[in-house]
């Protein structure tokens, strides 16, 4: 085993200790194998990952050992790692990594982060954000099949609308569906779209959808977590890998797809292949960026008659028209007044 390879990505060197590492355990796939499945993605990585911010998650022993978050690039980064300021739902801010080029990948990699989660913006423009990211969240007692369903009701919906959406596994269980948005609106103004399709969709299958954020009124079925939409939040990125044993990884599919392949084939071993097979499923989505106000008109409509904001994460502060942040079963019976 080498101590160290010296890479050289995109016109720079990076530095690959111990590249003979073992970071999955199901087929052993080292760290330089990693390093090179994001080169072979390269392209499709970069078109939607590239220019963005990323929150690292370092896995020092490999995906099955424990692993932390970081935010904060070290103060021993090269003088060439492009970065920006970043801030929390409480405004401290943060110096984090902005994936400028593949060395910059392979520079994460070398510090044990296996995948990254992406800010739905552009590093250039903060203030907009240019994705809306909907994550089909399946609850206990349910599985892909389910995600299946509330998908194929999610795709029915942004058609009717005239929206493109381009659906990617998330490495786990899950589905992410992706809008482009034309880079006009706010977290919040996203955020409200989101929490729009969510109530649509549990509208038009309650069996199989639910909008429902305290867990205990989800039952078995698929959770359109419109939350991950708010203020600050990453979503794991495109092309990039899962810390499990098996490597799988978050892939862009064809909708068709969706319907034929399982995510626990997407791994490793396999996507770069596919890629090199079939091409990019989401070559295209750049080309036409999406308008929000189809989904606020939505949500304008639900406002209109009578439903509240949706509840945050506890992390934030209070919302204004937001519902008492607490779970149902918990919260307390309003003692009667004389007048009642």
């Amino acid at each position: 085993m080498a101590d160290a390879d010296l890479l050289e990505l995109g016109g720079r060197e990076v530095r690959l200790s111990s590249p003979g590492k073992v970071l999955f355990a199901e087929r052993g796939e080292t760290k330089r194998d990693l390093v090179e499945h994001y080169v072979r993605v390269g392209g499709p990585l970069l078109r939607t990952t590239g220019g963005r911010p990323v929150l690292m998650q370092r896995f020092p022993q490999g995906a099955g050992g424990p692993s932390f978050f970081q935010k904060r690039v070290p103060e021993t980064a090269p003088d060439w790692l492009e970065t920006t300021t970043v801030t929390t739902v409480n405004g401290t801010p943060s110096r984090a990594l902005v994936v400028a080029d593949l060395a910059h990948v392979a520079w994460a990699v070398n510090l044990g982060c296996l995948g990254f989660h992406v800010w739905p913006h552009r590093a250039a423009d903060p203030e907009h954000c240019d994705e809306l990211r909907l994550d089909l969240d399946p609850q206990p007692g349910t599985d892909f099949d389910d995600v299946r369903r509330a998908a194929a009701e999610l795709r029915a919906l942004v058609d009717e609308l005239g929206i493109a959406a381009y659906p990617k596994t998330t490495g786990n269980r899950g589905l992410h569906v992706y809008v482009r948005l034309l880079p006009r609106w706010d977290s919040y103004a996203v955020r409200a779209a989101a929490v729009a399709v969510a109530r649509e969709l549990e509208r038009r299958r309650p069996d199989v959808i639910t909008a429902a954020w305290w867990k205990e009124e989800r039952g078995a079925r698929v959770f359109v977590d419109f939350n991950q939409n708010a203020p600050h939040k990453t979503v794991f990125g495109a092309w990039a890998v899962r810390a499990r044993p098996g490597g799988q990884v978050s892939t862009p599919l064809r909708w068709e797809e969706v319907f034929e392949l399982h995510p626990d084939e997407l791994t490793l071993a396999t996507v770069a292949d596919r890629l090199d097979r079939l091409g990019d499923p989401w070559e295209e989505m750049d080309d036409a960026p999406q308008s929000l106000e189809p989904l606020l008109a939505m949500h304008e409509r639900d406002r209109a008659d009578g439903l509240p904001d949706a509840p945050w994460p506890p992390v934030y502060p209070k919302m204004a028209g937001e519902p008492p942040r607490v779970a149902p079963s918990r919260a307390r019976k309003r003692p009667p007044s004389a007048t009642d």
